[in-house]
């Protein structure tokens, strides 16, 4: 029986590129890691972690997705789970993207893959539009794979979930010729019919000249401005702004390396940037609204931040989470069903965090890997795609 058993699970895995897993059955709840090899001798791959608190394998790997790619650098996915199921992940310096048909977890599988496109190259991050497709940032208009030869602008691309060019703007401004015009982060207000993006280089020389953020409107992709970050008494906390994330009053909140939140107002009127906090250290990274709070990813502290801003102008500290002291916290992502948040960082553990209605932070002691230490552990695994090694995690996403 179990040879007979061994021989169906070799035949799905060859068939579907991913290994079934017994339990739990679909549906259910998902936590998708776009992965790489810590070593980068192996390939990217996507783990998926069962992610419903109320099942008997919450915390445990159900299933893996290998890809063909040599792990460079591993990155970005999409922030929040697509409507259609088609998730986009990124080996940025590589330039390739991939997209995944996640709708069936325990069988996704990759669909296709794409590189340069309408003239960019090196693509960072991804939105989803009203209109169901994606808009991504460039870092570079194409000047061939020297990267001595990279520009210093890049461009907007709409892309559908089929991997096609729809629309695309550059980034280059006339008023700026001299200015660092990279796109690294976007963010979508359909209501106001905006999109803004931050200017920030993901090559250590170029890390201190991202100053800037463009205004476009969403139905044409015509850039209407280009300002500079307020620089704060510090001169220092607006340097290499990264990630944009839209309040409830409309206001758009950027994070930067700095360790900064500049808040972006009047994006109908007369567009401005205020530095209205300051988190300890540098190195920043990825931050998550929900609702009333603004949570950050701190490595000073070795862990997250929570940020009440109600007041929008002056938002408060609330609470502070250390996970390890050997942890650097990069990535957050916010999950509406189960009211957890998911971060990901300098270690290969997996973090899920509750936050309370007064907006403390506590680890989410329940989500445990088969060492019975909070988080899911990526190391030194046999994975169900056929790799074993130890994962190195970045973007990470729940299913809907």
């Amino acid at each position: 029986m179990r040879t007979f058993m061994t021989a169906l699970y070799v035949l799905a895995t060859f068939l579907t590129g991913v290994a079934p897993a017994a339990t739990p059955a679909a549906p259910g709840h998902y936590l998708f890691a776009w992965t790489g090899d810590e070593k980068k001798e192996g390939n990217d791959f996507l783990a998926i972690i069962d992610a419903d608190p109320k099942s008997a394998t919450y915390g445990k790997l159900v299933a893996s997705v290998g890809t063909d790619q040599q792990t460079v650098r591993i990155h970005h996915t999409e922030y929040v789970m697509p409507a259609s199921g088609m998730l986009f992940a990124n080996d940025h310096d590589v330039g390739r993207t991939f997209i995944f048909n996640v709708n069936d977890p325990l069988n996704a599988k990759v669909v296709t893959s794409f590189t340069d496109m309408a003239g960019y190259m090196h693509p960072h991050s991804f939105v989803r539009l009203p209109n169901g497709n994606v808009i991504a940032t460039f870092q570079h208009a194409h000047h061939g794979r020297d990267m001595g030869k990279l520009g210093a602008t890049g461009g907007l691309v709409e892309i559908d979930d089929t991997g096609k060019v729809v629309r695309s703007v550059s980034t280059a401004d006339p008023a700026f010729p001299d200015a660092l015009l990279m796109p690294y982060g976007v963010a979508v207000l359909p209501e106001q019919d905006r999109i803004v993006s931050t200017n920030s280089s993901m090559h250590d020389p170029d890390l201190l000249s991202g100053v800037t953020y463009q205004v476009w409107r969403l139905s044409d992709l015509k850039l209407l401005k280009t300002a500079y970050f307020d620089p704060g008494e510090g001169h220092y906390a607006h340097i290499a702004p990264e990630e944009p994330r839209v309040a409830a009053d409309g206001s758009v909140y950027v994070q930067t390396l700095g360790c900064g939140i500049e808040r972006i107002t009047g994006l109908t009127t007369k567009p401005e940037a205020k530095l209205v906090h300051t988190f300890p250290g540098n190195w920043c990274g990825v931050p998550t609204i929900v609702g009333n709070f603004l949570i950050q990813s701190v490595p000073a502290i070795n862990g997250l931040i929570a940020l009440d801003i109600s007041n929008p102008d002056k938002p408060k500290e609330v609470s502070r989470l250390a996970l390890s002291s050997d942890y650097d916290a990069h990535w957050t992502g916010w999950d509406a069903k189960t009211k957890r948040l998911v971060t990901t960082g300098s270690g290969n553990r997996i973090y899920l965090v509750k936050l309370s209605a007064t907006g403390t932070l506590t680890v989410d002691e329940e989500f445990k890997d088969d060492n019975g230490k909070p988080g899911f552990d990526m190391t030194n695994r046999r994975w169900p795609h056929g790799w074993m090694g130890t994962g190195k995690p970045h973007g990470v996403v729940f299913s809907r």
